[in-house]
């Protein structure tokens, strides 16, 4: 018993140094009050060829948001700031790609990669600018892609516009494009899963077979120090402003092909407040620095299962944003210095008067 007893504080503290406690804490939370307030949620079946449950939907449905949340990681360790234009990117790029692809309103017929690559160097153009204006000119993040998330649904909409209508939603023609949003001939599990799993791992091995994470954390403690070890700090803000508007343009490839369109007002819609809240949720530090890709990836969909509990509470979809804006204060209080100390000084104070009481 002793030895169990001892495996589980064991457990614990190895999950505290790798910051995955907080994370896998409310992942295990939120799944507990769905399978309270929903009946068979961890039922998994397969219907019409394809498995079938509130589990997989859930998964299904967070693969736009890892791969927010994974880019959204590198920014925010980097640049000590965040990416706000990731949606209005994601739309960008889906609009790119259905007008190449050839929809309801014109005749273009561009082969299905050539469009999707097409999408991509769009989104990580807007990448570029993005990083330009915080690494090279110094504005603050935020500050900066606000630019892009104020006008960025109206390039898509131009983009998407005919010769008589500006912003029109524009439908697929090829049949095939569905199968990235929705499920590959005989497969039963759904093709955005797959493309998650790809992303996180070229990501990873990345990360791992080179020294930029290394230089991510360097820049993101301290780029005056960076720079004084001969790490060209611009450069590795840029790079990480470019990989998040890629993984923009990934997520808004998913998104346009699961509804079969393009459509600039809603693809991507708040989305980069669920991204950020994903990177907060998993145990990063909004203020830079070192950082845990497990943990945004668990957190994005911890937070697609606050959001099905919230359904199916009742809350509509126009109130959502309230309650995660609830959770963001919490996290955000709770990595404050300010409550890190007096969590310190509460939990000295309770070993002391352990301490008289013996």
């Amino acid at each position: 018993m002793e030895s169990k007893k001892f495996s589980i504080s064991s457990c614990i503290g190895t999950l505290k140094k790798t910051q995955l406690l907080l994370p896998l804490a409310a992942l295990v939370l939120m799944l507990i009050v769905n399978a309270i307030i929903t009946p068979g949620f961890f039922k998994i079946s397969i219907n019409n060829g394809v498995l079938y449950g509130f589990i997989i939907d859930i998964l299904n449905r967070s693969c736009e948001l890892i791969i927010l949340a994974i880019g959204m990681t590198l920014v925010v360790a980097s640049s000590r700031g965040t990416d706000i234009s990731v949606g209005a990117i994601m739309a960008v790029s889906g609009a790119i790609i259905v007008r190449l692809l050839g929809s309801s309103y014109d005749g273009y017929a561009t082969p299905m990669l050539i469009a999707i690559l097409c999408g991509f160097l769009g989104g990580m153009m807007c990448g570029a600018f993005n990083g330009l204006l915080v690494a090279r000119f110094n504005i603050q993040p935020m500050v900066a892609t606000l630019i892009l998330y104020t006008a960025g649904r109206g390039i898509a909409q131009l983009i998407s516009s005919t010769e008589t209508a500006t912003g029109v939603i524009l439908y697929v023609r090829m049949e095939s494009f569905k199968w990235i949003g929705g499920f590959l001939p005989g497969v039963i599990v759904p093709t955005p899963i797959f493309i998650v799993i790809l992303f996180v791992i070229i990501t990873q091995l990345f990360l791992k077979k080179t020294a930029f994470s290394t230089y991510i954390q360097t820049v993101g403690i301290n780029p005056k120090a960076g720079r004084l070890v001969g790490i060209n700090s611009a450069l590795v803000i840029f790079i990480c402003y470019l990989f998040c508007s890629f993984s923009s343009g990934v997520a808004g490839l998913i998104a346009s092909s699961r509804i079969y369109s393009s459509d600039a007002n809603n693809i991507g819609l708040n989305l980069e407040m669920d991204a950020i809240l994903a990177v907060a949720l998993g145990g990063n530090s909004l203020g830079g620095g070192k950082f845990n890709m497990a943990g945004s990836i668990i957190g994005a969909i911890t937070i697609q299962c606050l959001t099905t509990s919230l359904y199916a509470l009742g809350v509509s979809a126009d109130q959502l944003p309230v309650y995660k804006a609830v959770v963001v204060i919490l996290i955000v209080l709770l990595q404050s210095p300010t409550f890190k100390k007096w969590w310190a000084e509460f939990k000295l104070r309770k070993q002391a008067s352990k301490g008289v009481a013996k």
